[in-house]
């Protein structure tokens, strides 16, 4: 339960950091972050994989490349579906699901590390 929460935590603190780097992501507040980091999640666990096989044949057409696409379509969904989440368009949601992977690897990382850690 608390992996769960620990995951949330940084998924919330990885959209807030996208908003403020990304022009045109914007989040109104924390707990609009935090309901727009679930959202996302449910996005990704039920929507995004449908669209990835679907979209198979482009994906290996453009080795992989097409996943960015893809997204960046989950990352404007999780806008569509929550009100404090807001991204113009196209591209501003492919650089921010972009800018989304590297910064929660970056967070999940540094809290993989430190569970390590406490595991020795």
């Amino acid at each position: 339960m608390v992996s769960f929460f620990l995951t949330w935590l940084m998924a919330t603190l990885s959209l807030l950091i996208t908003a403020f780097v990304v022009p045109g992501v914007r989040v109104d507040s924390i707990p609009a972050a935090a309901v727009a980091a679930i959202v996302l999640g449910l996005v990704n666990a039920f929507v995004k994989p449908v669209l990835t096989i679907l979209t198979l044949p482009l994906t290996i057409l453009t080795l992989g490349l097409f996943l960015l696409v893809v997204n960046g379509i989950s990352l404007s969904l999780a806008g569509y579906f929550t009100p404090g989440l807001e991204v113009d368009g196209f591209w501003p949601a492919v650089l921010g699901a972009i800018v989304l992977s590297f910064v929660s690897s970056f967070i999940g990382g540094f809290v993989n590390k430190s569970e390590a850690s406490e595991d020795i």
